[in-house]
């Protein structure tokens, strides 16, 4: 029998050193929180990894105050390395989670059939809460739980979003050359829809949901 893999999730952005590597490292330590495993375990659950829409930074390191939001929160941002985003990303990624409206075009031009897959991050994150968790398929920390868990959820977000465009609201800043502070609330953004997504595919109630 076949292996599932991890569901994979890819965080996009422009220049892959800031916002997606923060949502690239800081989602293994939502996904260990929910499942009550250690954070270098869940990978065994949730593959996250990041690319940029540009390939200006390709093979530098996290951007130093990107780099201190992930260590602070407790991340790790050893072995990092920016690279651009190809076409095999986008075919072997469950969800594709972007910084922003531009790029989440470009990529669903990039590849169409990846369209369905593809969402702006805080866009995701404000529909996550309008999921029935009771209606995917049973929660478990297990790689084959979570992957088909994941593909639903993910196909539950895109008929949810029906066409609708995401909100500037919904989008991350580039904190590229700002303060510590812009990187902070960057990191904060960042958390408050990944915390929701991993509580939803390891929990079988998933997140808090709203009165």
């Amino acid at each position: 029998m076949t292996a599932v893999p991890p569901f994979t999730v890819l965080h996009i952005c422009m220049g892959n050193i800031c916002r997606s590597p923060m949502a690239e490292r800081l989602l293994p330590l939502a996904v260990a929180e929910a499942a009550g495993v250690a954070p270098d375990q869940a990978g065994t659950l949730v593959h996250s990894h990041s690319a940029g829409t540009g390939g200006w930074h390709e093979g530098e390191p996290m951007n130093p105050p990107a780099a201190r939001q992930v260590r602070a929160r407790g991340g790790d941002d050893a072995g990092f390395a920016a690279r651009k985003v190809r076409g095999d990303h986008l075919d072997s990624a469950d969800l594709v989670l972007c910084a922003t409206g531009e790029q989440q075009s470009y990529l669903t031009h990039l590849r169409p059939d990846a369209a369905g897959r593809t969402f702006v991050l805080g866009h995701a994150g404000r529909l996550l809460p309008r999921v029935d968790p009771a209606a995917l398929p049973p929660a478990a920390p297990t790689p084959e739980a979570v992957y088909h868990r994941g593909v639903a959820l993910v196909a539950a977000l895109d008929a949810l979003r029906n066409g609708e465009r995401p909100r500037d609201a919904d989008e991350l800043d580039d904190p590229y050359g700002g303060s510590e502070r812009t990187f902070a609330r960057i990191a904060d953004q960042i958390e408050r829809a990944l915390r929701p997504l991993a509580a939803t595919l390891l929990s079988r109630d998933g997140p808090d949901r709203p009165a």
